[in-house]
Protein backbone atom coordinates (compact mmCIF):
# COMPACT_ATOMS: atom_id res chain seq x y z
CA UNK A 1 0.00 0.00 0.00
CA UNK A 2 2.44 2.25 0.65
CA UNK A 3 3.73 2.35 -3.01
CA UNK A 4 0.99 2.56 -4.35
CA UNK A 5 -0.40 5.45 -1.72
CA UNK A 6 3.27 7.24 -2.86
CA UNK A 7 1.87 6.76 -6.32
CA UNK A 8 -1.61 8.24 -6.02
CA UNK A 9 -1.09 10.70 -3.08
CA UNK A 10 1.92 13.19 -4.62
CA UNK A 11 1.05 16.48 -4.79
CA UNK A 12 -2.40 15.80 -3.28
CA UNK A 13 -4.00 18.75 -1.35
CA UNK A 14 -5.80 16.52 1.76
CA UNK A 15 -7.85 19.17 4.24
CA UNK A 16 -8.19 17.35 7.50
CA UNK A 17 -10.47 18.27 10.11
CA UNK A 18 -9.77 17.06 13.58
CA UNK A 19 -12.92 16.58 15.75
CA UNK A 20 -12.90 16.09 19.40
CA UNK A 21 -12.18 13.12 21.46
CA UNK A 22 -9.52 11.15 23.06
CA UNK A 23 -8.72 9.54 19.32
CA UNK A 24 -7.37 12.95 17.78
CA UNK A 25 -4.10 12.12 19.02
CA UNK A 26 -4.14 9.75 16.11
CA UNK A 27 -4.72 12.44 13.99
CA UNK A 28 -1.18 13.44 14.66
CA UNK A 29 -0.01 10.20 12.54
CA UNK A 30 -2.16 10.99 10.07
CA UNK A 31 -0.74 13.77 9.35
CA UNK A 32 2.80 12.54 9.39
CA UNK A 33 1.56 9.27 6.98
CA UNK A 34 0.03 11.68 4.21
CA UNK A 35 3.40 13.62 3.80
CA UNK A 36 4.67 10.52 3.94
CA UNK A 37 3.08 9.89 0.31
CA UNK A 38 3.19 13.13 -0.81
CA UNK A 39 0.50 14.58 0.04
CA UNK A 40 -0.02 17.98 1.61
CA UNK A 41 -2.07 18.52 4.61
CA UNK A 42 -4.29 21.46 5.62
CA UNK A 43 -5.18 21.20 9.18
CA UNK A 44 -8.74 22.41 10.28
CA UNK A 45 -8.95 21.64 14.12
CA UNK A 46 -12.64 22.01 15.95
CA UNK A 47 -12.54 23.74 19.59
CA UNK A 48 -13.68 20.11 21.05
CA UNK A 49 -10.19 18.89 19.21
CA UNK A 50 -7.91 21.55 21.22
CA UNK A 51 -9.25 19.59 23.87
CA UNK A 52 -6.97 16.71 23.56
CA UNK A 53 -4.22 17.79 20.85
CA UNK A 54 -2.86 21.30 20.52
CA UNK A 55 -2.97 23.89 17.68
CA UNK A 56 0.97 23.89 18.20
CA UNK A 57 1.75 20.30 17.85
CA UNK A 58 -1.03 19.64 14.40
CA UNK A 59 0.51 22.88 13.10
CA UNK A 60 4.41 21.74 13.69
CA UNK A 61 3.89 18.49 12.15
CA UNK A 62 2.11 19.83 9.46
CA UNK A 63 4.00 22.65 8.70
CA UNK A 64 1.62 25.44 8.30
CA UNK A 65 -0.78 27.15 10.21
CA UNK A 66 -3.68 25.00 11.51
CA UNK A 67 -7.27 26.67 10.44
CA UNK A 68 -9.75 27.24 13.77
CA UNK A 69 -12.07 30.32 13.36
CA UNK A 70 -14.83 31.04 11.05
CA UNK A 71 -14.75 34.60 11.34
CA UNK A 72 -11.16 35.08 10.72
CA UNK A 73 -11.35 38.54 9.31
CA UNK A 74 -7.91 38.08 7.26
CA UNK A 75 -9.30 35.28 5.29
CA UNK A 76 -12.83 35.63 5.44
CA UNK A 77 -12.45 39.08 3.58
CA UNK A 78 -12.45 37.07 0.59
CA UNK A 79 -14.71 34.46 1.61
CA UNK A 80 -11.85 32.37 3.08
CA UNK A 81 -13.67 29.32 4.34
CA UNK A 82 -15.25 28.52 0.98
CA UNK A 83 -11.90 28.95 -1.30
CA UNK A 84 -10.37 26.36 1.95
CA UNK A 85 -13.72 23.75 1.05
CA UNK A 86 -12.55 23.73 -2.23
CA UNK A 87 -9.07 23.74 -2.74
CA UNK A 88 -8.68 20.22 -2.05
CA UNK A 89 -8.72 17.19 -3.55
CA UNK A 90 -10.42 15.41 -0.65
CA UNK A 91 -12.19 16.38 2.97
CA UNK A 92 -11.13 13.69 6.05
CA UNK A 93 -12.42 13.88 9.27
CA UNK A 94 -10.39 12.26 11.88
CA UNK A 95 -12.09 11.39 14.33
CA UNK A 96 -15.53 12.56 13.48
CA UNK A 97 -17.20 12.54 16.50
CA UNK A 98 -21.43 11.54 16.81
CA UNK A 99 -21.97 15.29 17.11
CA UNK A 100 -20.28 16.77 14.01
CA UNK A 101 -21.74 14.21 11.83
CA UNK A 102 -25.14 15.10 12.88
CA UNK A 103 -24.55 18.38 11.92
CA UNK A 104 -23.42 17.40 8.33
CA UNK A 105 -26.95 15.45 8.30
CA UNK A 106 -28.61 18.13 9.30
CA UNK A 107 -26.75 21.01 7.11
CA UNK A 108 -26.05 22.89 10.33
CA UNK A 109 -22.88 25.57 9.63
CA UNK A 110 -22.02 27.05 13.03
CA UNK A 111 -18.34 27.07 13.24
CA UNK A 112 -15.54 26.68 10.73
CA UNK A 113 -15.36 22.35 10.12
CA UNK A 114 -19.58 22.24 9.50
CA UNK A 115 -19.23 25.35 7.38
CA UNK A 116 -16.67 24.15 5.49
CA UNK A 117 -18.36 20.73 5.48
CA UNK A 118 -21.65 21.92 4.19
CA UNK A 119 -19.83 24.76 1.60
CA UNK A 120 -17.86 22.13 -0.23
CA UNK A 121 -18.11 20.57 -3.72
CA UNK A 122 -15.30 17.93 -2.73
CA UNK A 123 -15.26 14.97 -1.86
CA UNK A 124 -15.96 13.78 1.42
CA UNK A 125 -14.15 11.01 3.79
CA UNK A 126 -14.90 10.10 7.19
CA UNK A 127 -13.28 8.72 9.73
CA UNK A 128 -15.84 8.12 13.13
CA UNK A 129 -14.93 7.49 16.44
CA UNK A 130 -17.27 7.53 19.41
CA UNK A 131 -18.37 5.43 22.04
CA UNK A 132 -20.17 1.67 21.26
CA UNK A 133 -23.49 3.41 22.32
CA UNK A 134 -23.19 6.69 20.46
CA UNK A 135 -22.24 4.58 17.31
CA UNK A 136 -25.18 2.15 17.55
CA UNK A 137 -27.43 4.47 19.02
CA UNK A 138 -30.46 5.12 16.20
CA UNK A 139 -30.02 8.64 16.00
CA UNK A 140 -26.39 7.83 14.50
CA UNK A 141 -27.81 5.50 12.42
CA UNK A 142 -30.26 7.78 11.07
CA UNK A 143 -27.56 10.12 10.28
CA UNK A 144 -24.88 7.95 8.59
CA UNK A 145 -27.97 6.61 6.26
CA UNK A 146 -28.10 10.27 5.09
CA UNK A 147 -24.87 10.71 4.64
CA UNK A 148 -23.89 7.85 2.76
CA UNK A 149 -27.12 8.74 0.43
CA UNK A 150 -25.62 11.87 -0.07
CA UNK A 151 -21.91 10.53 -0.87
CA UNK A 152 -19.82 10.79 1.86
CA UNK A 153 -17.46 7.49 2.40
CA UNK A 154 -16.65 6.03 5.77
CA UNK A 155 -13.48 4.22 7.03
CA UNK A 156 -14.18 2.76 9.92
CA UNK A 157 -14.93 2.76 12.78
CA UNK A 158 -13.21 -0.77 14.36
CA UNK A 159 -13.86 -3.20 17.47
CA UNK A 160 -11.93 -2.71 20.10
CA UNK A 161 -11.86 -1.23 24.18
CA UNK A 162 -12.17 2.38 24.67
CA UNK A 163 -11.13 5.10 26.73
CA UNK A 164 -13.95 4.35 28.67
CA UNK A 165 -13.91 0.81 29.33
CA UNK A 166 -16.41 -0.32 27.06
CA UNK A 167 -15.98 -2.46 23.88
CA UNK A 168 -16.99 -2.47 21.04
CA UNK A 169 -17.91 -0.78 17.63
CA UNK A 170 -16.38 3.09 17.65
CA UNK A 171 -12.60 3.43 18.02
CA UNK A 172 -11.00 5.38 15.03
CA UNK A 173 -9.60 3.41 12.24
CA UNK A 174 -5.54 3.29 12.31
CA UNK A 175 -3.71 5.75 10.37
CA UNK A 176 -2.78 3.23 7.82
CA UNK A 177 -6.13 1.86 7.22
CA UNK A 178 -7.19 5.68 6.87
CA UNK A 179 -4.56 6.40 4.39
CA UNK A 180 -5.17 3.06 2.22
CA UNK A 181 -9.13 4.54 2.47
CA UNK A 182 -8.02 8.25 0.99
CA UNK A 183 -6.00 6.27 -1.22
CA UNK A 184 -8.43 4.69 -2.69
CA UNK A 185 -10.95 7.23 -2.62
CA UNK A 186 -8.24 9.40 -5.18
CA UNK A 187 -7.59 6.81 -7.07
CA UNK A 188 -11.33 6.36 -8.41
CA UNK A 189 -10.79 8.91 -11.12
CA UNK A 190 -12.08 8.67 -14.90
CA UNK A 191 -8.59 8.60 -15.66
CA UNK A 192 -7.35 5.94 -13.30
CA UNK A 193 -5.34 3.13 -15.61
CA UNK A 194 -4.99 5.45 -18.22
CA UNK A 195 -1.15 6.84 -19.11
CA UNK A 196 -0.99 10.17 -20.99
CA UNK A 197 1.63 12.38 -22.27
CA UNK A 198 1.81 16.16 -22.00
CA UNK A 199 4.16 17.87 -23.32
CA UNK A 200 5.28 22.06 -21.84
CA UNK A 201 6.71 25.06 -22.11
CA UNK A 202 9.14 26.74 -24.82
CA UNK A 203 12.19 24.86 -26.30
CA UNK A 204 14.94 26.60 -26.45
CA UNK A 205 17.70 25.96 -29.68
CA UNK A 206 20.97 27.23 -29.06
CA UNK A 207 22.55 30.14 -31.11
CA UNK A 208 25.99 29.92 -29.09
CA UNK A 209 26.05 29.09 -25.12
CA UNK A 210 24.40 32.36 -24.12
CA UNK A 211 22.00 32.97 -26.94
CA UNK A 212 19.13 31.06 -28.18
CA UNK A 213 16.05 31.08 -30.20
CA UNK A 214 12.72 30.82 -27.91
CA UNK A 215 8.56 31.06 -27.93
CA UNK A 216 7.35 33.21 -24.91
CA UNK A 217 5.86 30.46 -23.21
CA UNK A 218 5.75 29.86 -19.35
CA UNK A 219 4.55 26.35 -19.68
CA UNK A 220 1.73 27.61 -17.10
CA UNK A 221 -1.28 25.86 -19.41
CA UNK A 222 0.73 23.08 -20.00
CA UNK A 223 1.33 22.25 -16.62
CA UNK A 224 -2.26 22.79 -15.48
CA UNK A 225 -3.39 20.43 -18.17
CA UNK A 226 -1.14 17.80 -16.29
CA UNK A 227 -2.12 18.61 -13.12
CA UNK A 228 -5.77 18.13 -14.21
CA UNK A 229 -5.38 14.78 -15.88
CA UNK A 230 -3.36 13.63 -12.50
CA UNK A 231 -6.70 14.44 -10.27
CA UNK A 232 -8.53 12.45 -12.55
CA UNK A 233 -6.29 9.36 -11.98
CA UNK A 234 -4.02 9.38 -15.09
CA UNK A 235 -0.76 8.16 -14.76
CA UNK A 236 1.24 11.33 -16.84
CA UNK A 237 4.25 11.07 -18.51
CA UNK A 238 5.34 15.48 -18.16
CA UNK A 239 7.69 16.24 -20.71
CA UNK A 240 8.97 20.31 -20.48
CA UNK A 241 11.19 22.67 -21.62
CA UNK A 242 12.79 25.23 -19.31
CA UNK A 243 9.09 26.72 -18.48
CA UNK A 244 8.48 29.37 -15.50
CA UNK A 245 6.59 27.47 -13.60
CA UNK A 246 7.68 24.97 -11.32
CA UNK A 247 6.33 20.80 -13.12
CA UNK A 248 3.24 19.30 -11.24
CA UNK A 249 3.66 16.95 -8.15
CA UNK A 250 2.80 13.38 -8.67
CA UNK A 251 3.74 12.77 -12.52
CA UNK A 252 6.68 11.73 -14.33
CA UNK A 253 8.73 14.86 -15.60
CA UNK A 254 11.26 14.52 -18.07
CA UNK A 255 13.21 17.73 -19.07
CA UNK A 256 14.32 18.83 -22.32
CA UNK A 257 16.09 21.45 -23.83
CA UNK A 258 15.33 21.11 -27.62
CA UNK A 259 13.17 20.58 -29.92
CA UNK A 260 15.07 17.39 -30.93
CA UNK A 261 15.21 16.60 -27.38
CA UNK A 262 11.26 16.80 -27.05
CA UNK A 263 10.35 14.40 -29.37
CA UNK A 264 13.22 12.01 -28.43
CA UNK A 265 11.25 11.95 -25.34
CA UNK A 266 7.75 11.97 -26.75
CA UNK A 267 8.73 8.68 -28.72
CA UNK A 268 10.38 7.21 -25.60
CA UNK A 269 7.33 7.84 -23.89
CA UNK A 270 5.12 5.81 -25.86
CA UNK A 271 2.86 4.17 -25.72
CA UNK A 272 0.18 5.86 -24.38
CA UNK A 273 -3.41 6.49 -24.37
CA UNK A 274 -3.99 10.04 -25.06
CA UNK A 275 -0.95 12.49 -26.03
CA UNK A 276 -1.70 16.65 -25.34
CA UNK A 277 0.90 18.72 -26.69
CA UNK A 278 0.80 21.76 -24.92
CA UNK A 279 4.75 22.82 -25.52
CA UNK A 280 5.61 26.21 -27.55
CA UNK A 281 7.94 24.35 -29.82
CA UNK A 282 10.28 26.82 -31.56
CA UNK A 283 9.78 26.08 -35.07
CA UNK A 284 13.49 26.67 -35.83
CA UNK A 285 17.43 25.74 -34.78
CA UNK A 286 20.49 27.27 -36.09
CA UNK A 287 22.15 24.36 -38.12
CA UNK A 288 25.51 24.70 -36.49
CA UNK A 289 25.72 26.64 -33.26
CA UNK A 290 29.04 27.73 -32.20
CA UNK A 291 30.60 26.37 -29.12
CA UNK A 292 31.71 29.88 -28.40
CA UNK A 293 30.13 33.70 -27.69
CA UNK A 294 29.66 35.12 -31.07
CA UNK A 295 31.12 38.48 -30.90
CA UNK A 296 30.35 41.58 -32.49
CA UNK A 297 32.81 42.51 -35.58
CA UNK A 298 33.12 45.23 -38.07
CA UNK A 299 30.90 42.84 -40.69
CA UNK A 300 27.72 43.12 -39.02
CA UNK A 301 25.73 40.85 -38.25
CA UNK A 302 26.63 37.00 -38.12
CA UNK A 303 24.88 35.06 -40.89
CA UNK A 304 23.10 32.39 -39.43
CA UNK A 305 21.67 28.97 -41.22
CA UNK A 306 18.77 27.90 -39.90
CA UNK A 307 17.26 24.19 -40.27
CA UNK A 308 13.45 23.09 -39.61
CA UNK A 309 12.07 21.40 -36.45
CA UNK A 310 10.85 18.40 -36.08
CA UNK A 311 7.03 18.73 -36.06
CA UNK A 312 6.06 16.31 -33.10
CA UNK A 313 2.66 16.57 -33.47
CA UNK A 314 2.71 15.83 -36.71
CA UNK A 315 4.49 12.74 -36.40
CA UNK A 316 2.80 11.29 -33.54
CA UNK A 317 -0.80 12.22 -35.45
CA UNK A 318 0.44 10.10 -38.22
CA UNK A 319 2.07 6.86 -36.58
CA UNK A 320 1.04 4.00 -38.63
CA UNK A 321 1.62 1.83 -34.88
CA UNK A 322 1.40 2.95 -31.59
CA UNK A 323 -0.40 6.08 -31.69
CA UNK A 324 -2.49 7.30 -29.03
CA UNK A 325 -6.27 6.89 -29.26
CA UNK A 326 -6.46 10.36 -28.72
CA UNK A 327 -4.10 13.45 -30.07
CA UNK A 328 -4.64 16.99 -28.91
CA UNK A 329 -2.94 19.35 -29.96
CA UNK A 330 -2.57 23.55 -29.13
CA UNK A 331 -3.19 26.33 -31.58
CA UNK A 332 -1.50 29.38 -30.52
CA UNK A 333 -2.58 32.49 -33.07
CA UNK A 334 -2.42 36.08 -33.74
CA UNK A 335 -5.05 36.49 -36.08
CA UNK A 336 -7.58 34.63 -37.86
CA UNK A 337 -7.56 32.29 -35.16
CA UNK A 338 -10.08 29.87 -35.76
CA UNK A 339 -9.32 29.66 -39.51
CA UNK A 340 -5.70 28.84 -38.79
CA UNK A 341 -6.60 26.60 -36.40
CA UNK A 342 -8.81 24.69 -37.85
CA UNK A 343 -6.46 24.10 -41.02
CA UNK A 344 -3.70 23.49 -38.43
CA UNK A 345 -5.67 20.10 -37.43
CA UNK A 346 -6.20 19.07 -40.81
CA UNK A 347 -2.60 19.47 -42.12
CA UNK A 348 -1.18 18.15 -38.49
CA UNK A 349 -3.40 14.98 -38.49
CA UNK A 350 -4.41 15.53 -34.54
CA UNK A 351 -7.77 14.83 -33.32
CA UNK A 352 -8.52 18.03 -31.30
CA UNK A 353 -6.78 21.32 -31.84
CA UNK A 354 -7.51 23.89 -28.80
CA UNK A 355 -6.96 27.26 -30.30
CA UNK A 356 -5.77 30.55 -28.39
CA UNK A 357 -5.56 33.98 -29.35
CA UNK A 358 -2.24 34.97 -28.05
CA UNK A 359 -2.20 38.44 -29.67
CA UNK A 360 -0.13 41.03 -27.53
CA UNK A 361 -3.26 43.26 -27.05
CA UNK A 362 -4.87 40.02 -24.86
CA UNK A 363 -2.14 39.86 -22.66
CA UNK A 364 -2.77 35.61 -22.78
CA UNK A 365 0.83 34.92 -23.28
CA UNK A 366 2.49 33.95 -20.05
CA UNK A 367 -0.65 35.32 -17.87
CA UNK A 368 -3.13 33.06 -15.74
CA UNK A 369 -5.98 33.47 -18.06
CA UNK A 370 -6.67 31.39 -21.61
CA UNK A 371 -9.47 32.03 -24.07
CA UNK A 372 -9.88 28.57 -25.64
CA UNK A 373 -11.90 27.45 -28.61
CA UNK A 374 -12.03 23.42 -28.64
CA UNK A 375 -11.58 22.42 -32.97
CA UNK A 376 -12.92 18.54 -33.79
CA UNK A 377 -14.00 17.02 -36.88
CA UNK A 378 -17.25 17.97 -35.30
CA UNK A 379 -16.31 21.97 -35.52
CA UNK A 380 -15.57 24.27 -33.18
CA UNK A 381 -16.44 24.86 -29.52
CA UNK A 382 -15.79 28.19 -28.12
CA UNK A 383 -15.34 28.34 -24.14
CA UNK A 384 -15.44 31.29 -21.84
CA UNK A 385 -12.26 33.10 -21.01
CA UNK A 386 -10.48 31.91 -17.70
CA UNK A 387 -8.29 30.86 -15.59
CA UNK A 388 -5.59 28.09 -17.60
CA UNK A 389 -6.73 25.99 -14.58
CA UNK A 390 -10.24 26.03 -15.04
CA UNK A 391 -9.28 25.36 -18.87
CA UNK A 392 -7.55 22.16 -17.69
CA UNK A 393 -9.71 20.97 -15.57
CA UNK A 394 -12.44 21.17 -18.83
CA UNK A 395 -10.04 19.75 -21.10
CA UNK A 396 -8.90 16.57 -18.85
CA UNK A 397 -13.16 16.09 -18.35
CA UNK A 398 -13.74 15.83 -21.97
CA UNK A 399 -10.13 13.66 -22.86
CA UNK A 400 -11.78 11.57 -20.01
CA UNK A 401 -15.04 11.53 -21.67
CA UNK A 402 -13.55 10.63 -25.24
CA UNK A 403 -11.67 7.63 -23.79
CA UNK A 404 -14.52 6.21 -22.21
CA UNK A 405 -16.50 6.15 -25.08
CA UNK A 406 -14.01 5.07 -27.29
CA UNK A 407 -13.02 1.63 -24.65
CA UNK A 408 -17.43 1.44 -25.21
CA UNK A 409 -16.78 1.31 -28.73
CA UNK A 410 -14.44 -1.33 -28.88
Amino acid sequence: MRQLGRIMLAGKHILLVIGGGIAAYKALELIRRLQEQGARVTPVLTRAGEEFVTPLSVSALAGVAVHRDLFDLTSEAEMGHIQLSRSADLLVVAPATADLMAKMAQGHANDLASTLLLATDTPVLLAPAMNVRMWTHPATRRNIEQLTSDGIQFVGPNDGGMACGEFGPGRLAEPEEIVAAITSRLSQGPLVGKRVLVTSGPTHEPIDPVRYIANRSSGAQGTAVARALRALGAEVVFITGPAAVRPPEGVEVVPVETAQEMEAAVLAALPVDAAVFAAAVADWRVISPTDQKLKKSKGGVPDLKFAENPDILKRISNLEAGRPSLVVGFAAETNDVLENATAKRVRKGCDWILANDVSPATGIMGGDENAISLIRDVGAETWPRMKKDDVAARLAQKIAQALTDLDRSD
